[in-house]
């Protein structure tokens, strides 16, 4: 069983790791709900750490949208990049499950962006933005979904055959053998489906080519003190953006001491693919947000299995701590 899923994940490194060739880097497109849990911040952190990407948008959805983008807009800013990768802010979704969590209301790191007025919106909003740049380069776009997927739903609204353009879709997305508790326990609703469950089950329909890293390969992923002093003393404009988001983040009644980085797997997936082993499965999403997997149907997706936790981390911590992100002085 062992050799069938490794052989499974050479399949996906065939199909995504000639993505990123050295002199060529892959083109995606970034959705997600940056300023809810923090892991947001630190998937964003990598992908800009990452040479093998070339960021065509930086998409935001879930509740308070504009002030996600205030967010990424300050953060770009901080590290010259607001000129070079467009923020397109998604439909607002206020009413969306979260409240009770807080992940969904207004967060404590929407005080990092307060007031950050440096920054332009992309002229399109969210959907549109994403049809036009997959019709722009079909076939070439890995599209990253790491919140719930409610602009993804608007995109399959005004062009059902816009997904089938990606390169991929890669989502932190579901629970199939395991529960937010990790292993031994019981599959649960994860957070980005239960969200909205419509636009999940639009995503599922899509007949897009999808890999969903759900908690089977997340939840188990966290970052401990250690690695978080190591930023704190980097002294970097971008790991001083990430102590300063986690900080605001810990004072949250629902955080947990050392978060778990749900939404790094799915770049982890496409930067180092050995690390991990995947599977076909026909995937279904209940009323309830549950996705299930249907044994006797034909494959729609592909699912992550394993990961290898630790040398992820290493290697996430890596680009951390070696990037030199910065704003450039004005001469």
């Amino acid at each position: 069983m062992k050799t069938i899923l490794r052989l499974t994940g050479l399949f996906i490194l065939v199909q995504l790791c000639i993505a990123a060739p050295p002199d060529r880097p892959q083109k995606v497109i970034f959705d997600c709900d940056l300023a809810g849990d923090v892991d947001d911040a630190f998937a964003v952190s990598l992908l800009l750490s990452s040479p093998e990407f070339e960021v065509l948008g930086l998409v935001l959805d879930h509740g308070n949208t504009s002030k996600r983008a205030q967010v990424a807009g300050r953060l770009l800013y901080e590290l010259g990049l607001e000129e070079k990768i467009p923020i397109v802010v998604g439909r607002p979704t206020p009413g969306i499950v979260g409240e009770e969590t807080g992940i969904a209301a207004d967060s404590h790191q929407f005080i990092w962006g307060q007031g950050f007025e440096r920054w332009k919106p992309a002229s399109k909003d969210a959907a549109q933005f994403i049809i036009d740049t997959l019709r722009r380069y079909p076939n070439e776009v890995i599209l990253f979904t790491v919140g719930p997927v409610s602009n993804i739903e608007d995109v399959m609204r005004q062009d059902p055959e816009a997904l089938k353009l990606t390169r991929r879709v890669i989502s932190m997305f579901g629970s199939f053998t395991m529960g937010y508790g990790g292993p031994g326990t019981k599959p649960e609703p994860e957070w980005n489906v239960r969200a909205d469950v419509k636009a999940a089950r639009a995503l599922v329909a899509s007949g897009a080519k999808l890999t969903f890293a759900g908690l089977d390969t997340t939840t188990m992923v966290k970052l401990r003190e250690p690695d978080r002093m190591r930023l704190l003393f980097r002294n970097s404009p971008l790991t001083d953006a990430l102590c300063a988001l986690y900080t605001l983040w810990s004072s949250e009644k629902y955080a947990q001491p050392d978060p778990t980085l749900f939404d790094v797997v799915p770049l982890g997936m496409v930067l180092w693919p050995e690390l991990f082993t995947s599977r076909p499965a026909h995937v279904r999403v209940a009323a309830n947000g549950l996705t299930e997997i249907v044994n006797d149907a034909p494959p729609n997706c592909e699912i992550g299995v394993t990961v290898e936790k630790d040398e992820l981390i290493k290697r996430i911590m890596g680009r951390y701590l070696r990037q030199n992100l910065m704003r450039q002085p004005t001469p």
